[in-house]
Order: structure tokens, then sequence, then C-alpha cells
């Protein structure tokens, strides 16, 4: 035990002026993400749900899969949340002539070394915008799988390592089939959370078109943090204790996707995972140290509707065959507080 923390253990005020500092730290860092939800709440202006869900995400070291219509700010979100961080950001349009190389990076022979350098790829940085992910083909779907599921990119027999935070969100049009290619179950699993936005209320759209938050709000928007802070965010939410009660929650909610009757494929041991990671960010966002049924079962739906396969066909009535399976488990199976 080091001297310092003999004299705190010895003297009260230290032990105080100790708990105020921790205190403190947990007071700014919760303000960073307030500060951080309200600057994109400046370009989003419908409802705040996805906002959270998004920077949810990010905390928890997670990819995110926006699925919904055209027109209704899918790519305006991501790239709010892109400029609101200090970090560096590239976006991708994906089309079906693009090719593995296009994302990851090339080797490049150099006449003057009589070698082959790496030339890096839109991949190669903190936040990826990757739109319209379903208008490529699955090999080009595939060259994502490393540098979501282990932050790495393995090109000519080298890993290369992508510096943190790294998130890719990633967005799609689900009713449209046309030139398309379906996301692999494997590819889907690796998003954390699949989200959609809806359409805004009336109010929110007259105020849409009286600002234009594109075209106007959005280029003025200034970052409110640094990666480095979003970084320290991250390992506080490592930190976020999940008790052995809702470990078991989630075990057994895991358990009843895969015994329901209508389920070909329930939540993997990942997918349970990855709901105990969304669940210590929410709990995080909340200002607790520790995580709650609540916490897991705002993330039930975000987290495992796109990770199980139900018996019902086409895109739509699968996920929402999918959402209304989860509600019914979760009324079924006990909370443990």
């Amino acid at each position: 035990m080091g001297p310092g923390l003999v004299s705190i253990l010895r003297d009260p005020t230290a032990r105080t002026a100790c708990g105020a500092s921790t205190e403190g730290k947990h007071a700014r860092m919760h303000e960073l993400i307030e500060r951080l939800r309200e600057n994109i709440g400046r370009v989003h202006l419908g409802d705040g749900g996805p906002i959270d869900r998004l920077i949810c995400c990010l905390l928890a070291r997670g990819h995110a899969l926006i699925e919904d219509v055209p027109g209704v700010g899918k790519t305006v979100l991501a790239s709010a949340l892109a400029r609101s961080i200090d970090s560096e950001f590239r976006r991708i349009q994906l089309t079906p002539d693009m090719l593995p190389a296009d994302i990851l990076g090339v080797s490049v022979y150099n006449r003057d070394t009589q070698g082959f350098e790496f030339r890096p790829g839109p991949v190669f940085t903190n936040l990826l915008l990757a739109d319209e992910i379903n208008r490529t083909t699955p090999r080009t779907q595939s060259a994502l799988l490393e540098a979501m599921s282990e932050a790495n990119v393995s090109v000519d027999g080298q890993v290369h390592r992508l510096g943190p935070p790294f998130m890719v969100i990633a967005t799609q049009n689900p009713y449209e089939f046309e030139g398309t290619y379906l996301l692999p179950e494997n590819q889907l699993d690796r998003f954390l959370m699949r989200l959609t936005l809806g359409y805004p209320s009336a109010e929110e759209e007259q105020r849409l078109l009286e600002l234009r938050p594109s075209e106007t709000v959005l280029q003025e928007l200034k970052p409110v943090m640094t990666g480095a802070q979003m970084v320290e965010l991250q390992e506080r939410v490592d930190r976020v204790e999940v008790s052995e009660p809702i470990r078991a929650y989630i075990v057994e909610l895991a358990r009843q996707t895969r015994e329901h009757a209508d389920v070909q494929v329930g939540l993997s041991p990942r997918g349970a995972l990855a709901l105990a990671q969304a669940s210590r960010a929410t709990a995080f966002m909340a200002g607790r140290e520790y995580v709650v049924p609540e916490d897991v079962l705002d993330n039930l739906i975000a987290v495992a509707g796109h990770r199980i396969i139900t018996t019902a066909f086409g895109t739509g009535s699968g996920w929402q065959a999918a959402a209304a399976m989860l509600e019914e488990i979760s009324e079924r199976v006990a909370s443990p507080v």
C-alpha cells in the first residue's frame, strides 16, 4: 500500500477531500455527456431517444446500424456525433462496384525503397460513417468484420491496429431491395445496436423547414470533447458494476429467446455480452456506478432485435416479430429487484 493511500486512510479530512475529488470528476464526466447530447440535439430536432442510443453505443465501444427510410436524418445524426468529438471522421458512400481495398487500404510499390508501402484506407479513422451499407457486395461488407470486431485490419499478412476511439455507424434503407445485398447474420451481429429514427412530429418538422440544420447548424457544429476524453469515458463504463442477480437476469432473457417456439436462432452468448455492456453505458449515462434491471430492459430490443431469427418472413415483419417476442419475454422473466 502506497504512502499516499495510507495517509488518506488515517486522515478523515484527506478521505473527504479524496471523495470530493472523485465526485467532482464524475460530475465533469457527466457534464461532458450532457454537452454532447445537447450539441447533437441542435441538429437532430426529433425525439432525443436516438441521440441517447448513439451515445450509449459509443460509450460501450459498439457500432450502430441506423435503419430507416430515406430523408429522416440518418446521415445528419451520424455526422453530428462525429463533429461533436474532436477526432478524425470519414464518410464512405458504399456502392456495388466498391472493393475491400477501397475501405481497408492497399500496398503500393515504391521504386525508391524497392518495397511495398501500405496506404491506409478510410477505415483508419475514429468515426466511420458507412452510408447505405446494403448497397455494396457481401465481399466488401465482410471487409469491415475484422475492423468492427477486433479493431484490426489485415492486409498482405500484416496486421494494422485501429486507434481508439473507433466506431462504425452504418445506414441502410430497409424497404429498398433492388440493387441491394442483405447483411448476413454474422455482419449484423457486429453491430451493438440497430436504431430507427421515425418521422418527426408536425411541430418538429416545421422547425426543420425553418432552421435547415443539415445546411446551416451542422456546418457550424463545434467539438465539445476530445477523443481522449471519450476513451476515458469508455474506460469508466467498463468499471460499472453488473451484480450477480443482474447477470443471471441477462442470461435468463437470452435463454428464453433460444427456447421460444417462434425463434430459429436465439440470442448468442456474444449478444448477452453486448446487452450487459450496453446496460453499463446506460447506467453510466444515468449517473450510476451499477446496473439496474431497467437498464437491461431499455436496451433489450435495440441490442437483441437484430440478432435473433424468427419464423416470420420478410425484413419488416421479421423485425416486428422479434420486437414483439422480446416484449413478451421481458414481461415473463421475473426482475431480480
